[in-house]
């Protein structure tokens, strides 16, 4: 990930990982098949990576400040060790488990791994209306359950189609056609509230 991505999204309070849940042969796909879980796990590494860097500085700028004079620095070089060889084991910081005041002291930095996920599960057209159907779907919603994630069932197909339509009526009509109550931009936004 870059740079410039990371930054954008350290101000956000929840990160939305839009994968793939639908096999297409007229599709490809950069990792040569479809496997959602795979690509989480992809993205989750990149995401620990960038956060394992900002506790690394944590912990020393701590360490630097404690050995300075200043004891109270002490706790949060531990918290943050404690926190990097976690995260160094391929954990998210938000499944580090640890006392109420410790886990304060990290919700102060603005790790990526401690912010919330949202999973758009890019179904394709046959599965939007019975996501549960999927396979994949089923995968990720079992991911997101055990983490206390969110998954958002969604088609980028239909989506992009529906987007075209300007007019209102020939709109409602597509997506009544389709099976579709509200668009997966609107229940994204009512997700992410």
């Amino acid at each position: 990930l870059g740079n410039k991505f990371l930054s954008n999204i350290r101000g956000c309070d929840a990160i939305v990982h839009v994968v793939r849940c639908f096999d297409d042969a007229n599709v490809t796909h950069v990792e040569g098949t479809t496997d959602p879980l795979r690509d989480i796990d992809i993205i989750n590494t990149e995401l620990i990576m960038a956060d394992l860097e900002m506790v690394e500085r944590r912990v020393d700028k701590a360490a630097k400040m404690a050995k300075v004079g200043d004891k109270r620095y002490n706790k949060e070089a531990e918290v943050f060790g404690r926190l990097r060889d976690y995260l160094n084991e391929g954990n998210l910081a938000r499944t580090f488990e640890c006392p109420k005041d410790e886990a304060e002291m990290i919700a102060s930095s603005d790790l990526l791994t401690l912010k919330k996920t949202i999973y758009a599960a890019n179904l394709g057209e046959n599965d939007v209306t019975t996501p549960d159907a999927c396979a994949y779907y089923a995968a990720v919603k079992k991911l997101a359950d055990t983490e206390g994630s969110q998954v958002l069932p969604i088609c980028a197909k239909l989506e992009a189609d529906i987007a075209e339509l300007d007019d209102p009526e020939e709109r409602a009509m597509f997506m009544e056609e389709m099976g579709i109550k509200e668009s997966g931009l609107d229940r994204l936004i009512q997700c992410s509230y």
